[in-house]
């Protein structure tokens, strides 16, 4: 037992005061958690601005200040029902924590489908911190090799000199001050974070046991020898501490090779791969320490006077010589800052076999980077017990090396982890590393960080690309949010969701014709905007679309209206439709005419009613505006008009596509305080054609104003080039653009880029998607742009959602049968054949 101590004998910390750790030696530590950009977002121009903006905040440190960054990455299983309990801050950056279950209390049927898909699913967490230490001013230790762990130096009471304390407050104020401004969240960490409660570790306490996802308190043994473990954890080391293990140059950033093409080339943060791309447990820290500029450039030139003396004995010394005095040049002509720098990669395993992979990966890691990996064995616990927050002064000189800030900043890991933004908000994608789920707000929070302007979308996607997928699953996420949704599509892409969720579906067949009632009040006044919808329907039902109207012709209906339903308030007996409308016509508006003696050449009552006759009973479309069914579609949350057999029609398409567009601004205008949501899949095109190009136009102008969203969803890049509609008026209007996998249309992108208004990061983005995915897993990619904010993320559904969106004839039919089998309830058919399929494929 004569071997072991307890920690709390050797620990180096003393206490927490006035927002500093301070050690025993007398050393103040400011202590910061960082919120980086996520993995693959950041380009080649945005890398070198962060780089930039840490060499700036650095530099306003005092000489011998040490910053010791962190960033930490524990490998866990994703839990949608428990929750997860962080080791790090929930501070979120871009599009916004992994959160419960999909939609709140009451998840749906999709919604828990998904939680079970992903549950257990692997994931690495990560959190960046940074530690900013002082070393005591009057402490006498001189420069040693030798850790504070085999030696505890006590200064009696902690050395605070008041004007001091308060220029490192102020210093250190302006460094949070630089580095929110560049995009780069920095936090100050409470004690209680630092030190932990009675219920939950700390940050010092997880550092010492290993990080790990559980948030109760654990008592470990730590034995060095003769393997390094902490509890049933194994230790490893591989380090940075020799200039001859770093390439001749540094960079900000690397092409990323799987990720780019031959006409773009994906950028990725210089450090990354030791960071949020190596999967396994590890802590990457990057140390350096300010040198005193004068006494380390005057020492050097020692040096070089000596080297230069002996060079007559040496080509080795005249060369070295030579080389410092080019140094010198450069750092004093440049006004470079001189530090002592170290890295390290600790890394812990289940097991002494899991370590040994994870080192030779680390190690594959470095050696990409044109790093010499060293693999500690002795120095391991000095930099482990050096890397305790607050104990940043104990790093073995013999560890360092003398560089450049600019060049140790390159070292830095630049990017972190995928967070999400706040339930219930948005939709659940899954980032693009490792796949776990983040919620995605494309509405409010970017409207709020003033990112975009309005909530219009624009999406693009080639057929096969997964387009239907990310709309159905978008389209789900909204409706269960509480939007309500009109979609406009020509292919049934949404009659499975539809029906899941039990909203209106609208199609045309012989057995059983679309129909509408746009005449039918529910018991609301017939107000102005109504009475204009339903003058433009009947002025399209009887004009041509080059046929002008006159005035009289349009007052004459507006008078017709307004009788009509004056009538209809006198005759309660009476079903409002357009039957009912066209007698009334004939017989009371009729005599109303002729008794004001109303010219023919004003107004031919006889004309209109002869054009207006195949929609009245017992003609062609007799059953087009009569409709006893559905009738209550303000309050619908969800309807589908399904286009697909009436987009040719000369006649019905126009007349369905105002009255779709009536349905939507009523709702639009009369739906206060709630999201609403209009979608026109390819049916646009047809639209367009009509003559409807103004609603279009009018809809992606107005609707931001009520709280509501326009999404145009296209698969054909001639569609964007060939349509003033697309260029002027929804992409001008749309802030929000969303790609998938285009491809196919790589060689011809610059014009797709330059309509969109993409930058060169976003090309790179979008001719990234699916080009490495993980073929273990069954996704595709989408690209998502939000203004300046971009990012590519997995649209990873479980099998019940992908049965709900399915278009495979057979996988249909077989739900089909089954919801007959269960009396119509497609919740049990669509678990069925999940079911089903999940035997078939495990046999």
């Amino acid at each position: 037992m004569s071997n072991y101590r307890e920690l709390e004998s050797v620990l180096p910390l003393f206490s927490y005061e006035n927002d500093f750790l301070v050690s025993k030696q007398g050393d103040l530590t400011a202590c910061y958690s960082l919120t980086l950009p996520p993995l693959f977002t950041l380009s080649q121009a945005e890398a070198e601005n962060l780089h930039g903006a840490l060499v700036k905040a650095f530099r306003l440190l005092p000489p011998k200040s040490m910053v010791w960054k962190q960033d930490w990455f524990v490998q866990s299983a994703y839990s949608d029902f428990q929750g997860r309990a962080k080791f790090g801050s929930e501070l979120g950056y871009g599009f916004g924590a992994d959160l419960g279950s999909d939609y709140g209390s009451e998840p749906s049927f999709l919604s828990r489908a998904n939680s079970r898909f992903f549950e257990g699913k692997p994931v690495l967490d990560h959190t960046c911190y940074l530690w900013i230490t002082f070393p005591n001013p009057e402490k006498k230790l001189g420069d040693s090799s030798l850790s504070n762990l085999f030696r505890s130096h006590w200064v009696g009471e902690p050395f605070f000199r008041k004007g001091l304390m308060e220029s490192y407050q102020a210093v250190l104020a302006q460094i949070e001050h630089l580095l929110n401004a560049d995009g780069m969240g920095i936090h100050r960490l409470s004690e209680d974070v630092l030190l932990g409660t009675p219920g939950a570790k700390g940050v010092i306490e997880s550092y010492l046991l290993m990080p790990s996802n559980r948030s109760f308190p654990e008592i470990h043994d730590m034995e060095f020898k003769p393997d390094w473990k902490i509890g049933d954890q194994f230790l490893g080391m591989v380090s940075l501490s020799s200039l001859g293990q770093l390439p001749l140059e540094l960079e900000t950033s690397k092409v990323f090779e799987p990720y780019s093409t031959d006409l773009s080339k994906y950028y990725l943060g210089f450090a990354s791969p030791l960071g949020q791309a190596l999967d396994c447990n590890h802590i990457y820290s990057q140390v350096f320490q300010l040198e005193e500029s004068e006494k380390y450039y005057s020492s050097l030139e020692s040096k070089r006077l000596r080297l230069h003396a002996l060079s007559r004995y040496s080509r080795a010394n005249e060369l070295a010589s030579d080389s410092i005095a080019a140094y010198l040049d450069e750092a004093i002509r440049e006004g470079k800052t001189p530090v002592k720098g170290h890295a390290n990669i600790l890394i812990w395993a289940d097991s002494s076999l899991e370590l040994k992979k994870a080192i030779r990966e680390a190690s594959a890691s470095l050696s990409k980077l044109g790093l010499v990996p060293k693999t500690e064995t002795w120095g391991a616990p000095q930099l482990y017990w050096a890397g305790i927050p607050g104990n940043a002064a104990a790093l073995p000189i013999n560890e360092c090396f003398h560089c450049n800030l600019d060049q140790l900043i390159c070292l830095f890991n630049l990017e972190g982890a995928s967070v999400s933004g706040v339930l219930p908000k948005g939709l659940r994608l899954g980032e693009r590393r490792y796949g776990q789920p983040v919620w995605v707000d494309l509405s409010d929070e970017p409207m709020q960080k003033g990112w975009i302007t309005n909530r219009n979308k624009f999406i693009l996607g080639p057929s096969g690309s997964g387009k239907s997928f990310f709309t159905n699953h978008m389209v789900r996420s909204y409706f269960e949010q509480g939007t309500h949704v009109v979609l406009v599509d020509v292919g049934h892409s949404y009659q499975g969701l539809c029906e899941l969720v039990g909203g209106y579906y609208f199609t045309y067949s012989e057995e059983s014709p679309i129909c509408f009632n746009p005449f039918f009040l529910d018991g609301e006044v017939l107000d102005t905007e109504k009475k204009e919808s339903l003058k433009t329907l009947l002025l399209a039902l009887w004009k041509k679309e080059d046929e002008v109207f006159r005035r009289s012709e349009y007052v004459a209906i507006s008078n017709a209206l307004k009788a009509y339903y004056e009538f209809l308030g006198d005759s309660p007996g009476i079903f409002p439709c357009f039957d009912s409308f066209y007698e009334f016509l004939q017989t009371g508006f009729s005599s109303m005419i002729s008794a004001e003696k109303v010219n023919s050449r004003d107004f031919d009552l006889g004309n209109f009613l002869y054009v207006l006759r195949p929609f009245y009973r017992g003609g062609e479309f007799d059953y087009l505006l009569n409709a006893r069914e559905n009738l209550n579609l303000l309050d619908q949350r969800f309807i589908v008009f399904e286009l697909d057999k009436i987009k040719d029609h000369p006649i019905l398409f126009p007349v369905v596509t105002l009255i779709i567009m009536e349905i939507f601004i009523s709702k639009m205008r009369k739906l206060k305080g709630q999201r609403k949501m209009i979608l026109i899949e390819e049916a646009w095109k047809a639209i367009a054609k009509e003559g409807m190009a103004e609603y279009i136009k009018y809809l992606f102008k107005t609707v931001r104003k009520f709280f509501g969203e326009a999404i145009v969803v296209t698969q054909e890049v001639d569609d964007i080039i060939q349509s003033p509609v697309i260029k002027d008026a929804i992409i001008n209007n749309s802030d929000c653009k969303i790609l998938l996998d285009q491809s196919k249309y790589q060689n011809k992108f610059e014009l797709i880029q330059k309509l969109l208004g993409l930058t060169e990061k976003e090309k790179s983005m979008v001719l990234s998607i699916n080009r490495a995915n993980d073929p273990s897993r069954k996704y595709k990619e989408v690209f998502i742009g939000l203004g300046s904010h971009s990012q590519v993320f997995r649209t990873e559904v479980s099998l019940e959602e992908y049965l709900t969106y399915t278009t495979e004839e057979k996988e249909k039919l077989r739900i089909e049968e089954l919801c007959r089998l269960h009396g119509g309830n497609r919740e049990k058919a669509i678990t069925q054949l999940a079911e089903e399929l999940r035997q078939s494929s495990s046999g």
